[in-house]
């Protein structure tokens, strides 16, 4: 899997699906979804902001709130590269997984966010389970992902991997 480069969004405990796809947007295209990711949060102009690869940053819980999977997709879908939190609420890391988008988990972000300043760049390697900050040419700890969980990342999402395993067994057609 490829190393995920990009800048840092810091976000604090406790966000929200309502604060990263608010309820309004649930009626909105998939296409559409990018253009209101984060605006019920601290970042509410995030859509305009963030560049591919970009990574959030937080603490505790991140995704906590109702299990709708829109929300994953909506970051996703804005070309962010990762979110990296102290914990993510259970369903919304299931979720994510299941689209492709990483989710890591670090002991360390209270330390990141000290060491932070504006426009730091970050390199992520999923498959060692480092950060790196470019800048401070700090590396932190991730915790290192399952075998599945990376599998499934590295496919770009479940459907992805459940179709490239019966495209291997024969089963169905490329």
């Amino acid at each position: 899997m490829e190393k995920i480069m990009g800048r840092a969004f810091l976000l604090d405990e406790n966000v929200d699906t309502d604060q990263i796809l608010p309820g309004f947007a649930m009626s909105y295209p998939p296409d559409e979804l990018k253009k209101v990711a984060l605006c019920g949060s601290k970042i509410p102009d995030f859509a305009e902001k963030v560049r591919a690869g970009d990574i959030i940053f937080a603490d505790d819980n991140f995704g906590c709130g109702s299990s709708r999977e829109q929300a994953p997709l909506a970051l996703k879908s804005t070309g962010l590269g990762a979110i990296v939190a102290s914990s993510f609420a259970r369903i919304f890391r299931k979720n994510s997984i299941n689209i492709g988008l990483p989710v890591l988990i670090c002991d360390e972000i209270p330390k990141i966010k000290k060491e932070y300043k504006e426009n730091d760049c970050f390199e992520i390697d999923i498959e060692n389970a480092t950060l790196y900050n470019c800048r401070t040419k700090s590396v932190y700890n991730l915790t290192k992902l399952s075998d599945t969980t990376y599998e499934t990342l590295e496919a770009g999402g479940l459907i992805n991997k459940v179709r490239n395993i019966l495209i291997k067994r024969g089963e169905i057609n490329e």
